[in-house]
């Protein structure tokens, strides 16, 4: 039964492409071609027309965009006109337009596009509209759209077919809208601290700066294997070095991972550098950063995500790394010393771990398994070990660790601060324990780089620096549940022919 439904159901929808390919054959038979109309004049959006109604009551306008539904009654007519903004009722009737345009008026069809010239009234009802003086198909739709008072729920093609999902969703449309205000506004708080936004190349011999796997393509001018870019970082670092104090990065980087509700192997990064400051002045910026933010884009510091109170008003909380496990798994790793005991007290907590792993790679693995679902409220984890960080100064006070921080939020890592290592020869040497685990097959391992290397021993200065995921910022900041709700275009598997 299913099958046959599935077969009716094709049939129908044949019935009206062919319906839809056959009106656009009289059209050009005609000499009405939509699709030869180049350009039209579109003086107002809806937005503009509702908010402004007192003052433009009366008074002629041209509008252009989707229809979206359409009343036909007799001699009058109504549609709705869905722009980049909103949609509008336009009030269509034949004495107003003409006989013949009313004709064809009548054979539109739900998702055609048209420009509409009219002057602006208020129904009888109420409804701010537009009476419409002459309409025109500026492009014909070919493809029904999905029945709208169902929607577009169907997650996948929402997502392969973002174009439909912003056309019968609204909500998808506020998320991406507020997505590009977001990104505006983290410009404009930079730019009043006097950073500089420069561009880094995508395509580098060597993909460092995190620990992840590459892309890896040839460049065919140069004979050359090359990698997509997984982070920012060292070529930022070098404009440090070079004389420019404060600079940011907002781009596109590439890693050869998994997908899920947090990660798409291709992802918005923003990564920041200051000259003569740490990982405090990071802390400071970052938490001014966000509550200006939520303030900007959500009207308070105070926000809700999913089913939770985020407040972003109040200074975020300092932890450090060690006193998170012992907070929440109730090991104290200030007592565990070596590299055995911290696998014996692993193995007491079944936390898994390779042999390869050392005291300080274990503490993250207690912290991934047993905290970071805990950190709800914003939070800044500090002071990681040195092994989880190649390019970060040390304490002072303590050399087995760094002077790192990540912040998190509802149990997401939203950043991630170091005060960056300057000392040319601890990073060499630090390059020399990541090309061994690279060599021993891990391949989310640095690799050393003789040019930055170079840069360092030139003198880069004190500097703190900092990398966001801008994604799960927007994430948080549109109430969004899954990564690919706020990428135009997620990664999606190929459609089997």
């Amino acid at each position: 039964m299913a099958q046959i439904k599935q077969q009716s159901g094709q049939q129908d929808m044949n019935q009206l492409l062919k319906i839809r390919r056959d009106k656009l054959k009289t059209l050009q038979e005609e000499g009405k071609d939509p699709f030869r109309i180049t350009t039209y004049d579109q003086t107002r959006h809806s937005n503009d027309i509702k908010e402004h109604f007192e003052e433009m009551e009366g008074k002629e306008v041209s509008i252009a965009g989707r229809m979206m539904q359409k009343r036909v009654m007799g001699k009058a007519s109504f549609c709705d006109v869905l722009d980049r903004y909103d949609s509008i009722q336009v009030y269509v009737a034949r004495d107003s337009i003409g006989e013949e345009p009313y004709k064809d008026f009548k054979k539109y069809d739900i998702g055609d596009i048209v420009g509409v010239r009219g002057t602006v009234f208020k129904t009888k009802m109420g409804e701010i509209s537009v009476h419409a003086t002459s309409i025109t198909l500026l492009s014909k739709n070919l493809v029904p759209l999905p029945e709208k008072f169902h929607g577009l729920q169907d997650t996948d093609i929402r997502y392969r077919q973002r174009y439909l999902d912003l056309i019968m969703n609204r909500d998808t449309r506020r998320t991406f809208e507020k997505r590009s205000q977001i990104i505006k506004e983290i410009r404009n708080f930079l730019a009043a601290r006097d950073f500089m936004e420069v561009e880094t190349p995508m395509l580098v011999e060597n993909a460092g700066g995190a620990a992840a796997r590459p892309f890896v393509t040839h460049y065919n001018a140069l004979d050359e294997d090359v990698k997509l870019r997984i982070s920012l970082e060292l070529y930022l670092k070098r404009l440090i070095v070079g004389g420019f104090e404060r600079v940011f990065e907002i781009g596109r980087v590439f890693r050869n991972e998994g997908v899920d509700t947090r990660h798409n192997p291709e992802f918005t990064l923003m990564e920041l550098y200051q000259a003569y400051t740490d990982y405090n002045g990071m802390m400071e910026l970052t938490e001014s950063m966000f509550r200006y933010l939520a303030e900007k884009v959500c009207g308070s510091a105070v926000i809700k995500y999913e089913d939770t109170v985020i407040d972003m008003s109040k200074p975020f909380r300092r932890l450090t790394m060690i006193d998170a496990v012992k907070e929440y798994a109730g090991v104290d790793f200030s007592e565990i010393k070596t590299d055995e005991e911290a696998k014996a007290v692993a193995k007491e907590h079944n936390v898994e771990f390779e042999e390869r792993h050392k005291r300080g790679d274990i503490i993250n693995l207690f912290f991934d398994q047993f905290c970071e679902e805990k950190m709800i409220q914003p939070t800044f984890v500090m002071d990681h070990p040195v092994e989880i960080s190649p390019l970060t100064k040390r304490k002072p006070s303590d050399p087995s660790l760094v002077e790192r921080f990540e912040l998190y939020i509802y149990g997401r890592e939203m950043c991630n601060a170091y005060s960056e290592l300057n000392d040319p020869i601890d990073q060499r040497e630090r390059f020399a324990a990541q090309d061994a685990l690279a060599a021993a097959g891990d391949e989310e391992a640095n690799h050393t780089d003789e040019d930055f290397l170079h840069a360092m021993e030139i003198g880069m200065p004190p500097t703190g620096g900092i990398g966001y995921g801008i994604d799960r910022l927007v994430m948080l900041l549109t109430g969004s549940a899954a990564i690919r709700d706020v990428l135009l275009f997620p990664t999606m598997r190929s459609e089997k022919q």
